[in-house]
């Protein structure tokens, strides 16, 4: 069954127990992605360059590695590539380290189908690039965002920015001058419609902090218990 949200798309499971692996392919198959699997990090690299998938499903600890460095390693060769990973370890520096590589959400051992297959499909919304608008440029003071070629630049130079962090900028962006909460961003940039830690949203708005600030005056302001906006 595909999803009515979202085209159909390809998934990689990397995952070590089979078990778990077939339970999350049959799972996935079931609800219309393509899907393959791996159960090492070197096989999961070959895969990923053999299959193009869209999203990773990616289990943190691999009889040859981590996730961790092969979550940087797929995202050396392809910046656009959304990674799950998925884990046993739910401490929060685990997870905030996990992000901080590039990982677009996390999913804690044991976990349910039902909220699996929810998180591929909040993921992939927000990170699959779609037509742009008539009128793709996005301007606010010193910053500007084309969203024909899904680039972004202050001052003249450019941001490297990861899928999440280029969408949450989007929508930031698009309410200029308004306080966002956390979550309005929870629901409409991860697409979120069940209860998930707020740090999720703090973590990223850190991110984008760090890449903005670097090339001029702070730009995103926070607005305690509520939420974040841009300066005016």
């Amino acid at each position: 069954m595909d999803s009515p949200e979202i085209p159909a798309a390809t998934v990689l499971i990397v995952e070590d127990e089979p078990s778990i692996a077939d339970v999350l392919r049959i799972t996935l198959k079931f609800h219309g992605f393509t899907v393959h699997t791996a159960a090492t990090g070197r096989a999961a690299l070959t895969a990923a360059r053999e299959h193009r998938p869209d999203l990773v499903l990616l289990d943190v600890m691999l009889p040859d590695g981590n996730g961790w460095e092969l979550c940087r390693a797929m995202r050396a060769e392809r910046d656009d590539l959304a990674v799950i990973f998925v884990t046993a370890r739910d401490a929060p520096r685990d997870v905030v380290g996990g992000l901080a590589l590039g990982g677009d959400d996390y999913i804690t051992k044991p976990f349910g189908v039902d909220e699996v297959v929810a998180r591929v499909h909040a993921v992939l919304r927000r990170t699959r690039r779609t037509t742009p608008a008539p009128d793709p440029v996005l301007r606010h003071g010193d910053l500007e965002m084309d969203e024909g070629t899904f680039t972004v630049r202050r001052a003249g130079r450019p941001v490297d920015l990861t899928p999440t962090e280029y969408n949450l900028l989007r929508h930031l962006l698009r309410h200029a001058g308004r306080i966002v909460t956390k979550e309005q961003l929870l629901q409409d940039v991860w697409n979120y419609d069940f209860d998930v830690e707020s740090t999720v949203v703090e973590t990223y708005i850190s991110y984008l902090r760090r890449k903005l600030d670097r090339l001029g005056p702070p730009l995103i302001e926070t607005r305690r218990g509520i939420g974040y906006g841009l300066r005016a």
